[in-house]
């Protein structure tokens, strides 16, 4: 398993259900890294994509607690074991997890490697995610050069899990 964000200087990722800033680099970045994917979500990250509707190109799980909600163009999931049962023949790396902040946390821990775009200011986050520079099962194995788009600098970075 896979995860792709973006975060702030203080690893921030959210704020009032959606993202901190939107670079167009950076989601030409995420859509070239998840296109034909398995894609998985919360409700609240799925209800912030255009539409409120799963990505297209991609197949599209949420996971969500309610169990009458319904979803257009995703698979709806109720806990972690019907999702992992959903994804038992799926090769690890093309299941990619998106967000939000407790599907992170909850799903970190089987992640091999985690994509995340440095955004170099800070925001008025409400959602963060780990600090992987902190993280001992973490090792940052490749970075882009910085980039900048209306005056906002980012770069890319691949972590991968130390022994994964």
């Amino acid at each position: 398993m896979e995860l792709i964000l973006a975060a702030d200087e203080n690893w921030g990722i959210g704020k009032g259900g959606d993202l901190l800033c939107r670079i167009p680099g950076d989601l030409k970045y995420f859509k070239e890294r998840t296109m034909g994917k398995i894609m998985v979500m919360g409700r609240a990250t799925l209800e912030s994509l255009p539409g409120r509707k799963g990505l297209p190109g991609r197949t599209n799980y949420v996971l969500t607690s309610d169990t009458s909600y319904e979803a257009e163009n995703a698979q709806v999931v109720h806990s972690t074991g019907e999702l992992m049962t959903a994804l038992k023949d799926a090769e690890p790396g093309d299941v990619m997890v998106m967000g939000g902040e407790r599907v992170y946390r909850e799903f970190l821990p089987l992640c091999t490697v985690c994509y995340i775009t440095k955004i170099y200011e800070r925001f008025d986050a409400d959602r963060f995610f780990v600090n992987l520079d902190e993280d001992p099962d973490f090792t940052c194995e490749a970075v882009s050069g910085v980039k900048e788009e209306n005056g906002i600098k980012y770069q890319f970075f691949k972590y991968t899990r130390r022994n994964g």
